[in-house]
């Protein structure tokens, strides 16, 4: 290798990174930005918070308890009336609705009446309609007990325009020749739309990972400018008239609020747990009076819905599932607090050059410096460049990658720096080489022929043994097509195996379906038994998960049963000397494979012995009765870890039916059999109720 070859290695890893970007498909290129600006933004708001918005925004929730309360979805539109109504009462500065009205109401008696007067031609029938409840004019007349705000999405296939659309003006010459256009708007009924004080886009565009980082302040249907419900909203709530577009700064103007204007029209959202510090009410509570008015008064109140039934769930950078109508609320927060970052002017040509510069930057410094030293360097190049963006967003709110050049100046840097740590090695093993005649060959050939110099010996101590098991793998394994079922195994036992890592645990063996792992080998390991206990209840939240996904749930993959148990072992090297085993051999290590298949009769998830629940915290457990196994005269008490969600009630009248278990065991039964019926995906109160019939 000549001198100049780590400069070589990293001009040729720049070049391939540039490549790689110029040919990456347009949207790839965006995630990455985004997501850039996504851990800015997160940063940005964590150093310094914005400004709180100078009205409250409060969400009220149709949420499943209220479905059950009320009724499944859709509700009729005198339903929803009855919930506006119920909002407008308390005199909100708005009531803002984020559910799309975009047909006339068919299900009151006065459109019954009207559909079959038409069917029949009976226009008696027909005129009857006036004198029965009609579920839109009921919804109409309750939007017009308050300021109100109802909503509009983007129809690619209809050409229908968007009534009442407040008036924008324009001073200079903005321009938007990115702004969302659409043939036309799926839009509420004109009785509803006439009704409400404004109307805006509902719709929510999301990027090619599925994330919604956007809300449009302005869209296009059919060449006519709109605004976005959260920008609406903001309007009706100012009591402006309408808007003002301006250049040179671009801006949007509504009411006290100015915000910058990009050529998209989009609000760019900070990122975080949508819906965190603004209040939300669940509707059912609101219908039924159970809120104080005054929560509600003078505040911008949203209405929509957190349940799947409604179909209102997006992803959104932050939340992996977040309603909608909590995005609409944060944007308006935004709007209030004067805030829209926006990509730096002149980025097309900024970023490529930074890209360049930061990688120039690892050519240098990963020819001409040691590894470590040059890696503080080019930490300080990063944290540079990441400090400039940062700098760029708190005085201008411009959004500049830091991203892109920070992984090319990264990669460019590894490139150069493993070629001049390779040089410097070939020249270390020549010195070496020279050296190595000072030493007698012969004891460096020993050690390499005779690994059992170096055998750990073995020792007894005190371990916690985890087995597990899948439910059913016999069967499934005559079943399965065998690349199906090695796919899963590999991921199954990928992330059980991690997840008894991360607790501190070793993997002993891997025997078929089962893992097999040992705590506190082969060095010590502080609270090695609860360290266990807490992986097993890990490697069960987990493992039911992993179940739920496509490939397992094809091939009936069965739940994973655990056993674990602490006592005595000894413990080393155990083998020949071409393939050594480091494992553990006695009690604990039996006792916690029978616990495992103990499980499968108790109806248990996980079986924890006597030993290991000793050195736990009991709150931790719930008993499962005494077991005893074969070869072994005395019973002994085992214990599972409470499932997820039980309530302190439900566990403790587990623990009484336990208890009565010995001494009226007809009443510990019907105590077990109620305790089933609340919780059906638990096994074991089924199972302990038959046990002591």
């Amino acid at each position: 290798m000549s001198a100049k070859s780590p400069i070589l290695a990293g001009a040729a890893a720049l070049a391939a990174f540039l490549l790689i970007d110029l040919l990456m498909p347009q949207a790839w290129r965006e995630t990455l930005r985004e997501n850039a600006f996504d851990l800015l933004l997160r940063a940005d708001e964590a150093i310094w918070p914005a400004r709180r918005p100078d009205a409250l925004i409060v969400v009220v929730d149709i949420d499943r308890r209220t479905l059950q309360a009320v009724g499944p979805w859709p509700w009729p539109r005198e339903t929803l009336a009855q919930l506006v109504e119920a909002v407008a009462g308390a005199k909100p500065a708005l009531v803002a609705v984020d559910i799309l009205f975009a047909d006339p109401d068919s299900r009151s008696p006065a459109a019954l009446a009207r559909r079959l007067g038409a069917v029949t031609g009976q226009t008696d029938i027909a005129a009857l309609s006036a004198r029965l409840p009609d579920g839109d004019r009921l919804l109409a007349s309750a939007l017009e007990r308050a300021p109100s705000v109802l909503g509009f999405v983007l129809d690619p296939e209809n050409a229908t325009a968007a009534p009442g659309a407040a008036q924008i003006l324009t001073r200079g010459r903005p321009s938007l020749p990115q702004i969302w256009r659409s043939p036309g708007v799926a839009a509420p009924p004109p009785p509803l739309a006439t009704a409400a004080s404004g109307i805006g886009a509902l719709s929510l565009p999301a990027h090619a990972d599925g994330a919604v980082r956007y809300v449009p302040l302005l869209v296009a249907p059919a060449d006519t400018i709109l605004s976005g419900f959260a920008l609406e909203a903001v309007r009706v709530a100012k009591g402006a008239s309408g808007y003002l577009l301006g250049s040179d700064p671009q801006t949007l103007t509504v009411g006290d609020i100015r915000l910058p204007l990009p050529p998209n029209a989009f609000l760019r959202l900070i990122p975080g747990r949508f819906g965190e510090g603004l209040p939300t009410l669940a509707a059912v509570d609101v219908l039924e009076k159970r809120i104080d008015a005054a929560k509600l008064a003078g505040s911008i109140v949203l209405i929509g819905s957190s349940a799947p039934e409604l179909g209102g769930l997006r992803r959104a950078s932050g939340d992996a599932l977040t309603p909608s109508v909590q995005i609409q609320a944060r944007a308006i927060a935004q709007i209030l607090g004067r805030q829209n970052p926006q990509s730096a002017p002149g980025t097309r040509i900024a970023e490529p050059l930074a890209l360049g510069l930061m990688g120039l930057i690892g050519i240098v410094v990963g020819a001409l410096l040691p590894p470590a030293l040059g890696l503080a360097c080019m930490a300080g190049a990063v944290i540079l460049a990441w400090s400039a963006s940062f700098g760029l967003l708190a005085l201008n709110g411009w959004l500049v990658d830091p991203l892109t050049p920070s992984f090319a100046a990264l990669i460019v840097f590894f490139a150069s720096s493993i070629t001049t740590y390779a040089q410097t090695r070939r020249r270390e093993e020549l010195v070496r080489r020279r050296f190595e005649q000072h030493l007698a060959p012969a004891v460096v050939r020993r050690m390499i022929d005779e690994p059992q110099l170096v055998k750990l010996g073995g020792e007894r101590r005190e371990i916690t043994a985890l087995f597990t098991d899948v439910e059913g793998f016999t069967s499934m394994t005559h079943r399965a097509d065998p690349e199906d079922l090695v796919g899963v195994l590999d991921e199954y036992f990928e992330g059980a195996a991690n997840i008894i890592i991360e607790h501190g645990g070793m993997i002993d063996k891997i025997v078929g379906d089962a893992v097999h792992a040992l705590f506190n080998a082969p060095v010590d390991l502080d609270d090695h038994a609860g360290k266990a206990v807490r992986a097993a209840i890990a490697l069960r939240a987990w493992s039911e998960d992993y179940r739920k996904l496509p490939r397992p749930r094809a091939l009936g993959f069965g739940r994973t049963r655990i056993g674990v148990e602490t006592g005595q072992a000894i413990v080393g090297d155990v083998g020949i000397r071409t393939k050594l085993d480091y494992t553990a051999h006695g009690d604990a290590v039996n006792a916690a494979a029978r616990l495992e298949a103990a499980n499968k009769r108790l109806g248990s998830a996980i079986c924890v012995g006597p030993g290991a629940a000793a050195r736990c915290d009991p709150a931790l457990f719930r008993p499962l009765g005494a077991i005893t196994f074969a070869g072994r005269e005395d019973a002994f008490d085992v214990f599972e870890p409470w499932p997820e969600g039980t309530t302190p009630a439900w566990r403790d009248s587990f623990r009484k039916a336990h208890a009565l278990a010995a001494t009226d065991p007809q009443a510990a039964r019907r105590i077990f059999e109620r305790l089933a019926a609340d919780r059906p995906d638990d096994p074991v109160p089924a199972m302990r109720a038959k046990a002591l019939q």
